[in-house]
């Protein structure tokens, strides 16, 4: 039986796009049936407009707190029956009061490894340790979303990319995030056919 995702995006989309062609071409046992941007200009809306996803902008009422945007963003996600949510590009995080309707069903992408560089501006921060003489690699990580912590759930993937002398800042972004496609993609297939397991 084919599942369910919901992908939150807050920009380019493209490691959306990565999914959205995975999906399409049979690689991933799964459809995109919705995707979800806090911000209305995110590109990534009309790459699912483009290929008949859903997509909404889900934007921040006035006067709402973080609890209640997270709680009303809950139930619409729930109407969707996801069996996973990917958080890809998501640049909001998300409290309690939308984790705790999806245990083990929140999943994130980060342009880093486990305990480097949490947060936003993650390439750009390891870049700048490099040039210091401080690591000779970064990477990506694919984790579980438990709780509030920043980029520090349960890891489920991870993959390391290298950092070369003659690197800009442009041309290592570009090697991350050819890395983000295939990691992504990856692990969302060994969780669907069940390659991956973790103890919640």
């Amino acid at each position: 039986m084919t599942k369910r995702l919901v992908v939150l995006i807050s920009g380019n989309g493209s490691n959306l796009q990565a999914i959205l062609d995975a999906c399409q071409s049979g690689e991933l046992p799964a459809s995109v049936v919705c995707v979800i941007s806090n911000k209305a200009d995110a590109f990534g809306l009309s790459r699912a407009r483009n290929v008949g996803v859903e997509a909404v902008h889900f934007a921040k009422l006035a006067n709402e707190t973080r609890q209640e945007y997270d709680k009303r963003l809950s139930d619409y996600v729930t109407t969707k029956l996801p069996d996973y949510i990917l958080l890809a590009g998501w640049m909001r995080i998300l409290s309690s009061s939308f984790l705790s309707s999806f245990p083990n069903k929140v999943i994130n992408l980060h342009p880093a490894l486990p305990d480097t560089f949490p947060g936003t501006h993650a390439i750009e921060r390891a870049y700048e340790a490099f040039q210091r003489g401080e690591i000779e690699h970064t990477g990506v990580m694919v984790h579980l979303v438990p709780d509030e912590g920043v980029d520090d759930g349960p890891v489920l993937a991870t993959e390391i990319v290298p950092i070369h002398k003659d690197d800009t800042l442009e041309t290592l972004e570009t090697r991350v995030h050819q890395t983000e496609h295939h990691i992504l993609v990856q692990t969302i297939k060994n969780l669907l056919t069940d390659k991956v397991r973790f103890h919640p």
